[in-house]
């Protein structure tokens, strides 16, 4: 199970929400914060999930999870809602890079993710959600490529390449029918001719014995 599907399921569905996206992040620059804060834990792992809940009227959270080194649990360290999220700054429009920032009515957060790739589905989702759900001030989206923002592009690329895949092996799967279907023909045809040689060759002996 990957880390994001076990965080969903401790974290989210027993309180009857579904997470949406995850990223595994790091922090930019380092927060002075003293030993006794963090218990003393040592190092650790960092997602930010965007969640919502399954009942309605519909309520999504940003929430900042961590894996302590050393343990198989997650916890939850802090939690917003998506009202409180003012900006979301892709650093960069011009190309994928790993780097963004998340601006809150009571901070700012920049973060690197694992990689480019999860940092832009991740936004992607984010908007898309946003855009759904926000009923009054949307976050504004700064610096992110425009890609990201024209909808779901990415979620139907992915349907489209599994529509591809799907497509093509059909298209194997006939051809290989068809293949079947002309050795079944060309099989049935040398039975019937080993059948008709078989005749004539007892006629012939037959007629030698005669």
């Amino acid at each position: 199970m990957s880390a994001k599907s076990a965080i969903n399921k401790e974290l989210f569905t027993p309180h009857d929400e579904k997470m949406l996206a995850g990223v595994q992040v790091k922090r930019r620059t380092k927060k002075k914060i003293p030993f006794l804060a963090t218990g003393g834990q040592g190092d650790y792992m960092t997602f930010i999930c965007l969640s919502v809940t399954n009942k309605k009227p519909s309520h999504v959270s940003l929430t900042k999870v961590k894996q302590f080194q050393g343990s198989s649990a997650f916890v939850k360290r802090s939690q917003w809602t998506i009202d409180q999220l003012r900006q979301v700054n892709g650093i960069d429009s011009s190309k994928d890079c790993p780097e963004f920032d998340l601006v809150f009515d009571n901070g700012l957060d920049q973060w690197v993710a694992s990689s480019a790739g999860e940092k832009c589905t991740f936004i992607q989702i984010l908007h898309h959600t946003c855009q759904r759900y926000c009923s009054a001030r949307k976050p504004e989206f700064i610096n992110c490529q425009s890609k990201l923002l024209g909808g779901n592009s990415i979620l139907h690329s992915a349907a489209d390449s599994v529509t591809s895949a799907v497509q093509k092996a059909s298209q194997a799967l006939n051809e290989r029918g068809e293949r079947l279907g002309r050795a079944e023909e060309r099989t049935a045809d040398m039975m019937n001719s080993a059948e008709q040689f078989a005749v004539t060759a007892h006629k012939l002996a037959m007629k030698h014995k005669c």
